[in-house]
């Protein structure tokens, strides 16, 4: 498997993770293709696991290269000093912008649900792009890191993310092609000036929209 490889320096490998393709070794499944080792094995070193996303979702992901590289990763993330940007395909047609903050549980299955009582206090922002008959394109915002989180909080905006095999229509489960959900930028503030970026652009299939598996 190919994997690009969207910047490397002494202490960070970033790349751009397929849909399809664990981020780390799976419980059931070890022995699958992941992106850490395929990263360890393009990068010649070991590799620092920091943040991951879904098997199902596309994107950007940084890995560190030494301990103290991650470290100061892990402490970013701890601060909520990291701006990630996603780009997602929702059901239903929809307009505007918008923060859910639901609180998310997430339960012994590995599913998770909102829960008000409960639940871990959850932030995600939300951008509609445009509007493309039965579906929307929107930019997401996540201001906390909870397993699922832009997942469920689509859903309980009853918009939820074309193709996602858990939180999506039952009847419409299985019939897509993938999981339209890609990370196309991750922030962090690594010097005094600026945000230091990454940007791993989503296929072009992706941003033509939604296909099904049959027609």
């Amino acid at each position: 498997m190919k994997i690009a490889v969207l910047f490397e320096d002494d202490a960070f490998w970033v790349a751009h993770k397929p849909e399809g393709l664990a981020t780390i070794p799976e419980r059931l499944n070890p022995e699958a293709p992941n992106l850490w080792k395929l990263g360890e094995n393009l990068a010649g070193s070991r590799l620092w696991v920091v943040h991951r996303l879904d098997k199902e979702t596309s994107g950007v992901v940084v890995f560190a290269k030494n301990a103290e590289a991650h470290r100061r990763l892990n402490a970013f993330f701890e601060k909520r000093l990291v701006h990630k940007t996603y780009l997602a395909w929702v059901f239903g047609a929809w307009e505007g912008s918008g923060s859910c903050r639901s609180p998310l549980r997430e339960y012994g299955s590995g599913r998770v649900a909102v829960d008000p009582a409960r639940g871990k206090p959850s932030e995600t922002g939300w951008r509609v792009l445009q509007t493309r008959g039965e579906f929307s394109f929107v930019e997401l915002k996540p201001a906390t890191g909870r397993r699922h989180q832009l997942r469920v909080h689509l859903y309980h905006l009853g918009h939820p993310i074309v193709g996602d095999p858990l939180y999506g229509p039952a009847v419409q489960r299985g019939a897509w092609t993938r999981l339209y959900l890609h990370a196309v930028e991750l922030l962090l503030p690594l010097t005094a000036g600026p945000l230091t970026g990454w940007r791993s652009e989503p296929d072009p299939d992706f941003l033509l929209g939604p296909k099904k598996l049959y027609l």
